[in-house]
């Protein structure tokens, strides 16, 4: 079973928007922070957005006026909303949890897979 399941990623032209989602599975007991981060050919990862359980929320200032992060506690899901794009957010972008299954565990830092966002100028 994937732990985080993400979706829509995909090609977008320069102006246009995406919404990504994210989705944690299997039993789990509480979810602290959940974020969005992404990678570009040759660079780092880098953090893109964060939202606490509580919805305290972080950008990075190159996308904080364009993009919004929010979460569904009851759907243990997170989401991006990415407008005014331009062509250096393109990238690959992961999601991740800080996810407690068990009451007696640890919180665990889990990583979706990846989704793809091009952007065309």
């Amino acid at each position: 079973q994937v732990p985080l399941v993400e979706s829509g990623g995909g090609l977008v032209q320069a102006g246009g928007s995406l919404r990504l989602s994210c989705a944690a599975s299997g039993r789990i007991f509480s979810i602290d922070d959940m974020g969005w981060y992404r990678q570009a050919p040759g660079k780092q990862r880098e953090m893109v957005a964060v939202i606490t359980r509580g919805g305290s929320t972080n950008y990075a200032d190159s996308v904080s006026d364009r993009f919004t992060v929010s979460r569904d506690n009851t759907k243990n899901t997170v989401y991006l909303q990415m407008n005014s794009l331009k062509p250096e957010d393109t990238a690959v972008y992961y999601c991740n949890a800080a996810i407690v299954y068990r009451v007696s565990d640890s919180r665990r830092d889990v990583w979706g897979q990846g989704t793809q966002v091009t952007v065309s100028s």
